[in-house]
C-alpha cells in the first residue's frame, strides 16, 4: 500500500451483537451524506440485509468484506477500489469486535487490521457509567493490531450520564464522540425473518429520524478528524477476460429475490449479457436466456403473488425441462420446488422444477459458513435460512460440504438435469470458476429429469 491523501475511514464495532451497530451506521451514513459527502459503506461478513439498507441510507452501493469467503487481497482491493472515489468510508462490523469463524479469524477486528483503518466502538451503556472504563481498556489493548480511537454510547438519555462515560474515555485514552438516546423512533424492525425487507418507507423514516438526531449528541466533526487515515491504494484485481460467447444471463431481482453480492453480479457480467427480471411481475423469462440465476430472498413472504404468476412459473419450468442451465440458492431453491408453505400454514404451488417442498412452519434457524469441494475447486459461502425442506427425490451432487471447523454438514448441492440448487449462498466474486464449471457441466450429457 502506498501513501495518498488522508481520508476519514473507520470500522464501527461493538463488544457484542445487539449494541446498536446497524442503527448507528445507518444514521451516520445518512447524516454524513447530508453534508454533501460521498459516503462509501461496507459490511463485514456475509450479511445481505445490512448492505441493502446501507445502500438506501448512503445512496451508494454497499459491499461485503468477508475474510472467510474471499482472500485478504480481494477484500483490500475491493475496499481500495470503492473508497477511491469517496470522501468517507464506513465499515460496519459483525457480531462482537473479535468474534470470527475461528477465534478472531475473519472478525471485524481482523478486517480493520487488514485494511489499516481505525475502530469506533459502540457500547450499550444503558446500565453502565464509569465501569465502561475497564471494558474500553480491554478492547483497546487486547490486540495490538487494531487502533480503537473512539467510542459512541447507545441508550444514554441524559448529558449527566454521558459525563460519567466521557470521564471513563479520558482515563482510557479513547475519544468520547457522543451518544444516542433511547428513542422508539430509532428501533430497527426485525430483519431476520424478512419482516421488513420490503418496508422501505419504514426504514426511510427511521434513517431520517436518526440523521436528524445524531448531530445533536454526536460530534461528527471530531469523528471525521480522529478517523482521518491515509487512503489505501492497493492495486485493483485484474478482472478475467470477458467470455467471447454471446451468453444471455437472466437474474431474478425483485422484492422476493434480493440476496445478491454486487461482486457476484459483476462476475456474471464478465460471462455474458445480464438481464434482470421479476418472477413476481414479469410474464416470462427474458427471450434467449441460456443461463438462469435465482438468488436468495424471501419468496415465502410473496408466495401468493409468485404462485399467481402462472405464466412465469410455466416459463421457468419449460426452460429447465429443456435443459436450460440454472443455478438457484436458498430462496431460489424454494421457488423451484413444488410448493411453499408459509408461516400461517397456507401452501402455494411453485415452479415444480425440483422434487421437493419447503415450509416456514416450525421455523428453525440454520446458519454458518460453508466450504464446498468440487473436484479440484474450493468455493466458500454461508447458509442462513429458517425454512425446512422435504426431499421428494432430489439428487445430491458429488460436492463435499463442510463448516468453518471443517466438519461435514447436512446441506447439499442438488442437480436435476442442468439445474443446480442449494441452501448455500456462494461467493464467486473473487473467482468465477464455479460458474464456469456449472456452464461446462451443463454442456455435458445428463440424465433426463424424472
Amino acid at each position: 500500500m502506498s501513501n495518498s491523501s488522508l481520508k476519514p475511514q473507520f470500522l464501527i464495532a461493538a463488544p457484542s451483537s445487539g449494541s446498536g451497530k446497524t442503527t448507528l451506521t445507518l444514521g451516520l451514513l445518512r447524516a454524513l451524506a447530508r453534508r454533501g459527502l460521498r459516503v462509501q459503506p461496507f459490511k463485514c461478513g456475509p450479511d445481505y440485509l445490512d448492505t441493502h439498507h446501507h445502500t438506501q441510507a448512503a445512496g451508494r452501493p454497499s459491499l461485503n468484506l468477508d475474510l472467510y469467503m474471499a482472500s485478504v487481497e480481494h477484500a483490500q482491493s475491493t475496499y481500495a477500489g470503492y473508497t477511491q472515489a469517496a470522501d468517507v468510508a464506513v465499515v460496519e462490523g459483525v457480531m462482537g469486535l473479535f468474534d470470527g469463524a475461528t477465534r478472531m479469524q475473519g472478525s471485524a477486528a481482523d478486517v480493520a487490521e487488514q485494511l489499516g483503518i481505525p475502530v469506533i466502538l459502540v457500547v450499550n451503556a444503558k446500565a453502565m457509567a464509569y465501569s465502561v472504563a475497564p471494558l474500553l481498556f480491554g478492547f483497546k489493548n487486547f490486540y495490538p493490531g487494531i487502533r480503537l480511537v473512539g467510542a459512541i454510547f447507545n441508550f444514554v438519555n441524559t448529558a449527566s450520564h454521558f459525563q460519567f462515560l466521557r470521564e471513563a474515555c479520558e482515563d482510557v485514552g479513547v475519544e468520547a464522540l457522543g451518544y444516542l438516546p433511547n428513542n422508539p423512533a430509532f428501533a430497527i424492525p426485525s430483519r431476520h425473518l424478512g419482516l421488513s425487507i420490503d418496508a422501505e418507507v419504514q426504514y426511510e423514516a427511521i434513517v431520517e429520524a436518526l440523521a436528524d438526531a445524531l448531530p445533536h449528541t454526536i460530534n461528527l466533526d471530531c469523528l471525521l478528524a480522529v478517523t482521518s487515515t491515509v487512503a489505501p491504494t492497493w492495486a485493483p484485481t485484474v478482472p478475467p477476460a470477458v467470455s467471447s460467447q454471446s451468453r444471455r444471463i437472466a437474474v431474478a431481482r425483485d422484492e422476493a429475490f434480493t440476496f445478491t453480492y454486487l461482486q457476484n453480479l459483476d462476475a456474471l457480467h464478465e460471462l455474458g449479457e445480464v438481464t434482470y427480471f421479476s418472477p413476481l411481475t414479469d410474464a416470462a423469462l427474458p427471450a434467449g436466456t441460456n443461463f438462469l440465476y435465482l438468488p436468495g430472498g424471501y419468496p415465502e413472504l410473496f408466495a401468493d403473488a409468485l404462485s399467481a404468476n402462472t405464466g412465469m412459473r410455466a416459463s421457468i419450468a419449460a426452460y429447465c425441462a429443456a435443459g436450460g442451465a440454472t443455478y438457484a440458492e436458498c430462496g431460489g431453491l424454494m421457488y423451484l420446488g413444488r410448493t411453499i408453505t408459509n408461516a400461517q400454514g397456507h401452501t402455494f404451488p411453485m415452479a415444480a422444477v425440483l422434487p421437493c417442498t419447503t415450509s416456514m412452519q416450525e421455523a428453525k434457524l440454520t446458519l454458518g459458513y460453508r466450504t464446498i469441494q468440487w473436484n479440484d475447486l474450493t468455493i466458500r459461502g454461508h447458509e442462513f435460512h429458517y425454512s425446512t425442506l422435504e426431499d421428494q427425490g432430489l439428487t445430491p451432487t458429488a460436492m463435499h460440504l463442510t463448516n468453518a471447523k471443517e466438519a461435514p454438514v447436512p446441506v447439499q448441492v442438488y442437480r436435476h438435469g442442468n439445474v443446480w440448487a442449494s441452501y448455500v449462498h456462494l461467493y464467486w466474486g473473487e473467482d468465477r470458476t464455479f460458474i464456469d464449471q456449472l456452464l461446462v457441466s451443463a454442456l455435458a450429457p445428463t440424465a433426463p429429469p424424472q
